[in-house]
């Protein structure tokens, strides 16, 4: 008897499973658990077919029809124009255009003159009428069946299709049910009357057949039961880990900073502020933070001119005063120059050294505030990310102030903080107005202050909404506003996030605005150095907090 030949090995196998590894990882994805995490974006609805005749621009449809022609088109660039047609019971011909600027030529071999396809896609006014720009599509027989249920649409990443996606979540469910276990105590799914968890995360991965146009609005929504379930166990989740990351908080230990007060009463005496009761409050609740061993971890909330600035420079004497270095961190450049200038003004006459740190200083200035910050001769740090980068030593870091702390990610902000021997106090500053009972649900591990109040001579800052019919209007009075001595922003929304068109944006607007101001001196989106001179007056109380 023959003996029987092995099957032939695939020698390509290992290489496709660690390529698709690779991308799963893009997508911080590494083990099956994440799969089955991993939710929709959205939905596409296979399940109904639009007759030709009906299709409708501005929509987003599945259609099917007779390639009547296709083509390869050079102008304006290489291109694909496929044109399927269908002809209605009265002998109406009713017709598509498919068009793709990037293509194979398997695609262009399916899309013979004569195949049937259906295809799918959004529905745009073309040259030669609707079209569909780079359509889903396949070929058929007349009368295949359709989709019975939703298809999902997940996120995903270069090289990575969702097909493929789809097949490996729908793997990662099949073969480990028990990752679909109920995660929650049954007393509090019945009481909130949540879905069962593994019912969600199914629902959501594979809705059911026919769905009604109502359940998948809510799918897109993610108002539906199923994503309120998900939504849930994120937000117990969430709550959990920062509950535990301030119980490890507590064991840890941070330098005692109890000050003299000396300093503190030398600053308020060389720039003749009176705190607000506010700010004293606020000054007090920090001062007793930095007395403990605890790491302070402080949300310090505040509108534009509350006077965050000299509230959380109070505090950096008393840390200063304690033999300790300080940290202050801003997220631009601009920012963080105009709170060195302004700290530098305060401090002087001071026996406190500021040092100036950012990623455009000369090389030759850049290491000599390095050298002062190692050596300790500099106490007072101020700059941007520069602060965390290698090369930056704080032998003596003990306090951390990150002004728009929302505009950093937390690794940044722990990185600074692990640059002191031991744990750092740290004070966190936004002019973000975060409903109370919302901050201390969204930091749950942060203590939150609020300054409530606006120092005497402060216009309160007001927001209004006004449509585009009042156009004329807005600009008379921004003309009118900088006639008495102010300065204003107009900011330009970003377009389909690009760069080239934003700034198209703005040049238009300047154009606008110059020939609308002809006495008055309209800049269009300045970066870098030029624009930072050009929108800074002198250094005194614009564009930051004086108090």
């Amino acid at each position: 008897m023959a003996a029987r030949r092995k099957p032939p090995r695939d020698e390509a196998a290992p290489k496709r499973a660690e390529s698709l590894a690779d991308k799963l990882a893009r997508l911080d994805i590494a083990r099956e658990e994440d799969l089955v995490l991993h939710l929709p974006l959205r939905y596409e609805d296979h399940t109904r077919l639009v007759p030709l005749a009906q299709v409708k621009v501005g929509e987003t449809v599945q259609t099917e029809g007779t390639v009547a022609n296709v083509d390869i088109a050079y102008r304006p660039r290489r291109q694909l124009v496929c044109r399927i047609e269908e002809v209605d019971a009265r002998g109406g011909r009713a017709g598509l255009t498919l068009r793709f600027f990037s293509f194979y030529p398997n695609q262009q071999k399916a899309l013979a003159q004569g195949a049937r396809v259906r295809v799918y896609g959004d529905v745009r006014e073309g040259y030669f009428g609707p079209e569909i720009v780079h359509p889903q599509f396949k070929v058929v027989h007349e009368g295949a069946p359709l989709d019975d249920r939703l298809t999902p649409v997940y996120p995903t990443t270069a090289g990575l299709s969702q097909e493929v996606l789809r097949k490996q979540v729908a793997r990662a469910i099949a073969g480990h049910p028990d990752r679909l276990t109920e995660t929650l105590p049954e007393e509090i799914v019945r009481r909130r009357a949540l879905w069962k968890f593994g019912d969600a995360v199914s629902f959501l991965h594979a809705p059911p057949p026919r769905l009604a146009a109502l359940t998948q609005k809510a799918l897109d929504a993610r108002t539906h039961p199923a994503w309120t379930r998900l939504k849930f166990d994120e937000l117990v989740a969430q709550q959990l880990s920062l509950k535990a990351h301030r119980a490890a908080r507590a064991k840890r230990n941070a330098p005692v900073l109890t000050g003299t007060g000396a300093l503190q009463k030398q600053l308020l005496d060389r720039v003749g502020f009176t705190l607000t009761r506010a700010q004293q409050k606020v000054g007090r609740e920090i001062a007793h933070d930095l007395k403990r061993s605890m790491p302070m971890q402080r949300l310090l909330q505040g509108d534009v001119g509350s006077g965050k600035t000299v509230v959380a420079a109070l505090a950096a004497l008393q840390a200063i005063e304690s033999g300790r270095q300080v940290a202050f961190m801003a997220p631009t450049e601009l920012l963080a120059e105009q709170h060195y200038r302004k700290l530098a003004a305060w401090l002087a006459g001071l026996p406190v050294e500021a040092a100036w740190l950012s990623g455009s200083l000369p090389a030759k200035e850049r290491k000599r505030a390095r050298e002062r910050l190692a050596s300790g001769e500099a106490q007072f740090a101020v700059g941007t990310h520069a602060l965390f980068q290698e090369g930056v030593e704080l032998p003596r870091l003990g306090f951390v102030i990150v002004d728009e702390q929302h505009r950093f990610g937390v690794a940044q902000r722990l990185a600074l903080r692990g640059k002191g021997l031991a744990d750092a106090h740290q004070l966190m500053m936004s002019a973000t107005p975060i409903p109370r009972t919302l901050a201390m649900t969204f930091y749950a591990d942060l203590d939150v202050s609020v300054l409530d109040e606006l120092p005497p001579g402060r216009t309160p800052v007001v927001t209004r909404l006004a449509s585009q019919k009042r156009r004329a209007e807005i600009v008379d009075y921004v003309g009118k506003r900088c006639e008495a001595g102010a300065q204003a922003y107009w900011v330009c929304p970003l377009i389909e996030e690009s760069e080239t068109l934003e700034l198209q944006t703005a040049v238009a607007l300047h154009a606008e605005l110059s020939a609308a101001y002809e006495d008055r001196r309209a800049e269009a989106r300045p970066t870098g150095e030029e624009g930072a001179s050009r929108l800074k007056p002198d250094h005194g109380g614009w564009g930051g907090e004086s108090g």
